[in-house]
């Protein structure tokens, strides 16, 4: 051990402790900007959008458990629900980042605070979070067995067709609506389905159905508030083709027929759950629709002007109510 020659200082114990200290901070420091970073990540995917279509795998997969005929219960079912069920979260995600990358023009008219308008976020990011997102939740779904896997692949091809050029079906009116109520509404609850039973007979296909109609009209209320930065990049959304009171009015009604299904469904003796909750539900939630379809048509130019109307939050709830309902309805 050295001594300090005449002289010289010898150096304090607290310097060590000190420096320890100094490392300590700029570590705290960074790690407090990566967790900054990955929460403003995470903001940009728009995470309350995530869970609709998680809670729908799991009501798909529920529904399948519950269908005739029985199947007996075993952990690989739960398995391929969760599974399943992160794959259309993480999926959902990734489409949520891709549509704002080539809606970035659009949304510095429309909704300049988000992440990209707002340069929180550089496109190369964007880019990056959209691909690994989508290359997960392939492999997850492909985790699960291969008819879940080609549903997803489905999915994500259409997703890529409604955003980016050269189809970029988001400008294409209708078709806009259609290339979401595919994906989003049909397909969703067949890979639902598909995490437990095989998807070749008519139930999980009828119970998409109910969902994509429903989303056909439905996913145009998000469209009246977006009008002008639409327009001026040319995206020939229903409002804007058709005028906003007569859109209103084209959209009306899948607010509420397609939960008649439900019965018409429980009658051919396609639905196997619970008659009775099925019925009932599908009649409710007709009811329900009316309800928003007032909304709708009573003050249509009051959909102009906010991102989050009544409407666009009932669509939201009706949505997550369904899949709640068709889980009860095949376990009672």
């Amino acid at each position: 051990m050295r001594l300090a020659s005449m002289g010289e200082k010898a150096p304090s114990p607290l310097v060590g402790e000190a420096l320890g200290e100094g490392y300590f901070r700029v570590n705290t420091i960074r790690i407090v900007k990566h967790l900054s970073r990955i929460s403003i990540y995470l903001k940009f995917l728009r995470p309350f959008t995530l869970f609709p279509p998680a809670i729908g795998m799991i009501s798909g997969g529920i529904t399948a458990f519950g269908a005739y005929p029985k199947c007996e219960f075993s952990p690989k079912i739960v398995i391929n629900i969760a599974l399943g069920s992160l794959m259309a979260a993480l999926l959902n995600g990734a489409s949520n980042a891709l549509n704002q990358i080539y809606d970035l023009e659009i949304d510095k008219i429309n909704k300049p605070h988000r992440y990209l308008p707002s340069s929180k976020i550089t496109i190369k990011e964007a880019w990056t979070i959209a691909a690994t997102l989508f290359i997960i939740s392939l492999i997850l779904a492909g985790l699960v067995n291969w008819q879940c896997f080609m549903m997803a692949a489905i999915a994500t091809v259409m997703t890529y067709f409604y955003s980016a050029p050269p189809l970029r079906t988001k400008r294409l009116g209708i078709v806009a609506n259609i290339t979401i109520a595919i994906p989003r509404g049909v397909l969703l609850k067949v890979c639902g389905w598909s995490t437990v039973k095989t998807i070749y007979k008519y139930e999980p296909w009828l119970i998409g159905l109910v969902f994509g109609l429903f989303l056909l009209g439905a996913t145009s209320t998000k469209d009246f508030s977006d009008i002008k930065g639409d327009r001026a990049n040319g995206c020939m959304t229903l409002p804007i083709k058709y005028g906003v009171r007569r859109a209103a009015w084209m959209i009306a009604g899948f607010f509420i027929f397609p939960f008649l299904l439900m019965p018409w469904g429980v009658s051919q003796g396609i639905l196997t759950g619970n008659p009775y909750v099925l019925s009932i539900a599908g009649y409710g939630l007709s009811a329900w629709g009316l309800y928003v379809a007032a909304l709708l048509v009573r003050k249509p130019e009051e959909l102009t002007t906010s991102e989050n109307h009544i409407a666009w939050k009932h669509m939201y709830l009706m949505m997550m109510v369904t899949q709640v309902i068709f889980a009860a309805a095949y376990l009672l």
